[in-house]
């Protein structure tokens, strides 16, 4: 199997004119609904919608948009990286 491209946060192209957060502290994001898990590893940046979704993007170049309603929402932080960044 072919390795996948890794991207990092100065590939990250954004021309909505939102605000993203950074949280590479992260090694993954979950999000946890009634009826699943919405899984996100190695999660880059974040923009909080006026709503409540989530815009996620990850290091493996995937966009995310996770509604809002999720029962919890778990991550774990990397090793000596801050659990809690804003």
């Amino acid at each position: 199997m072919e390795d996948q491209k890794k991207f990092t946060k100065d590939e990250f192209r954004n021309n909505s004119g939102l605000i993203f957060k950074d949280i590479t502290d992260e090694q993954y994001r979950e999000y946890v609904f009634p009826n699943g898990v919405i899984r996100v590893d190695e999660p880059i940046f974040v923009n909080v919608s006026a709503s409540g979704g989530h815009r996620v993007f990850a290091a493996d170049g995937k966009s995310h948009y996770i509604p809002k309603g999720w029962m919890d929402l778990r991550w774990e932080a990397k090793e000596d990286r801050p659990h809690f960044a804003f």
